[in-house]
């Protein structure tokens, strides 16, 4: 019993901080069902966590002439690690002043980039209020 003892630390000290987590859990999981006798609890090892990698935005340039709407469809793709549902109520009220005001789409399209540009910078930074 031995050598599967020490094949199984061996496994362990190799995998990452996660992977080793998901081990021990699921080493806890199958003591749980099993008909032998209890084994002493193992104390709950805190997972690390790994930081969120943000990519940067692709660099989509932007055309001279270019709609609101297409203005919207590049900022999208090119931020795709952005939630456009807390965006929308700002991206929103630019696309309907633009139709119903017939506000200058270059500063309306301006604004779009700025909103999506700070959003991403809360996202990195991780203030998302």
């Amino acid at each position: 019993m031995a050598s599967a003892e020490q094949k199984l630390t061996g496994l362990f000290r190799q995998l990452g901080a996660q992977d080793q987590a998901t081990l021990l859990a699921f080493a806890a999981f199958l003591a749980s069902r099993s008909a032998a006798p209890a084994a002493p609890a193992v104390p709950e090892v805190p997972v690390p966590q790994e930081p969120e990698i943000i990519p940067e935005p692709e660099v989509i340039e932007r055309p001279a002439e270019e709609s609101v709407v297409g203005a919207l469809k590049r900022l999208s793709k090119a931020y795709p690690m952005l939630d456009k549902k807390v965006m929308l109520n700002a991206t929103s009220d630019l696309v309907a002043t633009t139709i119903m005001q017939g506000a200058d789409p270059v500063g309306v399209i301006d604004q779009l980039e700025e909103i999506f540009s700070t959003h991403y910078e809360q996202l990195k930074t991780g203030n998302t209020d």
